[in-house]
């Protein structure tokens, strides 16, 4: 069984808005529908479990509701750190799932992911075990000390950006946890972060530019403008 664990816990300090950044309504939808919605779309997805705010549950029952997300089955109480609201999820999805069910981790205010991600996520996962979206880093890139001058460049031939979905079978997203807790690892939201921590070997799938966290109002002004391109596309048909 593929599970998508969509994280929706944060409370958005850095938009400085009223509501959670996953919870802002761009053209009278929230930005959480719209990742459900991918995920719904995908023949691949068996289940959504959401991770979340326990004031806003409700909430999201009524949009699964509403917009007919009939893979939406569980929804949790998130932590107060994205690592902790990652872990709530996995042990509620030990309670009733097996632990060889695969686990694809997604930020809930990554709403623009497309369906040949989620598809390359899994087929990579099949391939090596895990899998952690991806893209090259196209600018250059200088180290700094001090956020005002540097004489360090780094090659950007060899870095990546990882964004999610995060695939993991769950016993080993389980497994990961419990040795971080033993290593007193906290707060590190990313799993591959986290995995590689641990002295595990990071396997990349394929990400996309579009695949935007909506982090600053900068990023929910991107994410208007991809829906009004759409539309008028949709429109024009």
């Amino acid at each position: 069984m593929n599970i998508a664990l969509l994280t929706a816990a944060g409370v958005g300090s850095r938009m400085h808005q009223d509501i959670p950044k996953q919870f802002l309504h761009i053209n009278n939808k929230p930005v959480i529908l719209y990742t459900m919605e991918a995920f719904q779309k995908s023949p691949l997805i068996d289940e959504i479990m959401v991770v979340t705010l326990p004031s806003w549950k409700d909430m999201i029952w009524a949009y699964a509701k509403q917009f007919e997300i009939s893979k939406l089955k569980c929804l949790v109480d998130g932590g107060d750190t994205g690592q902790k609201s990652i872990l709530c999820g996995l042990k509620e999805l030990e309670k009733n799932h097996n632990l060889s069910d695969v686990v694809m981790v997604h930020d809930g205010n990554r709403p623009m992911i497309s369906q040949e991600i989620i598809a390359d996520s899994l087929a990579v996962y099949q391939q090596y075990g895990s899998a952690v979206a991806a893209i090259p880093c196209i600018e250059a890139i200088f180290e700094s000390d001090d956020g005002i001058s540097s004489d360090v460049s780094i090659p950007r031939e060899k870095l990546l950006r990882t964004q999610t979905p995060h695939t993991y079978m769950l016993k080993d997203l389980l497994q990961a946890h419990e040795e971080a807790k033993k290593k007193h690892i906290y707060n590190t939201a990313a799993s591959c972060v986290l995995m590689q921590n641990l002295g595990k070997k990071i396997y990349f799938s394929k990400g996309s530019e579009k695949n935007l966290k909506l982090t600053t109002v900068e990023d929910v002004e991107t994410f208007q403008a991809y829906l009004n391109e759409q539309n008028s596309v949709d429109y024009l048909k």
